[in-house]
């Protein structure tokens, strides 16, 4: 290998060179504020509106229902924030899944001091939520839920159209977590009739620093912002707006929107091979649902080895041991456990997840690497 092999794709892509052009080119525009009514300020609107446009065909939104943000995390943010402020005189109950992002649990933990009542949810041993249990949580006071598309540690894919069903009958709002999904696995908001649904950029090739937060049209949900001053995005998301990331953004939306489904393809097919090289090493575990899952990532526990030595192992691979926001606290990756993974396995799990720079020669590399590492470990220190 000429150098270490990315497989840490779910933690952030590289930029695809398209976006950067798109992006070089918004910066060599003519400046101007797109709040302005100037013709430079008009210029830079329509470069904004043509991306958010781009976004919305993507997960089928009309254009106006997309609100940029800083990324996922802050989307998140303010659906769950906002919502439940928002809705806060119909009810404090909110429900969610163990297995969330830390930008759903933790706000989620902020509404808990603040008086709000928080139901998490566990999932079945495949890492899917069982639409029962979210119908038995809803209650009378149950203003919303916010259960992600794909798990990003496991990839599973939930069955959102299933739980908003039951949302939908009770009244509750329903936000979906979709950063790991979009580009991923097909998303049709009106299909899946969600009121919230947080994107980022930077999982799928555009920039870091962009996200998004589809908010439903009709009826719209009430949302308290998180930000006071400007009046832009609705005026749930004021401050002037960075006219070069969101066409970025806009960049690699229209680009999985065109190329997407056979990259999920090729991804699938790639994943398939690096599990089917690993599993002949025995004592080797696939956390989540075996079919229902996305096609980028490949979550594995291995037994008899200790997993910060097999990290140490792997210096030809950039892999990652569990979500990239609590890789440094040196725990046991929380959605494992909530699966019901002893720590021993938790704790030496890899995450390999792949993407547009991938090649077959990446995965055959890994399938090598790894399987010269536990096989080494499990000879000389067995765990």
């Amino acid at each position: 290998m000429s150098g270490p092999v990315y497989l840490d794709h779910a933690a952030t892509t590289p930029l695809d060179p398209r976006v950067r052009e798109a992006m070089l080119a918004q910066l060599g525009a003519a400046p101007g504020n797109p709040s302005a009514t100037h013709a430079a300020g008009r210029a830079v609107r329509t470069a904004i509106e043509q991306a958010r446009a781009e976004v919305a065909a993507l997960i089928g939104a009309p254009a106006a229902s997309i609100v940029f943000t800083s990324g996922a995390t802050e989307a998140d943010n303010l659906a769950i924030l906002g919502a439940a402020r928002g809705n806060a005189e119909r009810g404090r109950h909110l429900v969610s899944v163990r297995t969330e992002h830390r930008a759903v649990l933790d706000p989620l933990a902020r509404l808990g001091r603040e008086g709000f009542a928080v139901t998490l949810l566990a999932p079945s041993p495949d890492g899917l939520l069982d639409p029962a249990a979210l119908r038995a949580a809803l209650k009378p006071g149950t203003t919303l839920a916010s259960v992600m598309l794909v798990n990003n540690e496991t990839g599973v894919v939930h069955d959102i159209a299933a739980l908003a069903r039951d949302c939908r009958a009770r009244g509750v709002l329903l936000h979906v977590d979709a950063a790991q999904a979009a580009g991923r696995v097909p998303i049709d908001v009106a299909a899946l009739d969600v009121d919230l649904l947080s994107l980022s950029a930077h999982k799928i090739h555009g920039p870091s620093g962009i996200g998004a937060l589809y908010v439903r049209r009709t009826p719209r949900p009430a949302l308290v912002p998180l930000a006071f001053g400007g009046g832009q995005e609705g005026g749930l998301r004021p401050g002037t707006l960075p006219a070069h990331q969101i066409v970025g953004m806009g960049a690699a939306f229209r680009i999985a929107a065109a190329e997407g489904a056979a990259e999920s393809q090729r991804l699938a097919e790639l994943a398939r091979r690096l599990w089917a090289g690993l599993a002949p090493l025995g004592g080797v575990h696939l956390n989540g649902h075996p079919t229902r899952r996305a096609p980028h990532i490949v979550n594995v526990s291995f037994e008899g080895v200790d997993g910060e030595a097999l990290i140490a192992e792997l210096e030809g691979l950039t892999v990652a041991s569990g979500a990239a926001c609590s890789a440094e606290s040196g725990e046991p990756s929380y959605v494992l456990r909530a699966l019901g993974r002893p720590d021993p396995l938790a704790q030496a799990s890899l995450r390999l997840s792949l993407g547009r720079t991938t090649s077959a020669a990446d995965v055959e590399a890994a399938i090598v690497a790894i399987g010269e590492g536990v096989r080494r470990l499990r000879r000389i220190a067995p765990a």
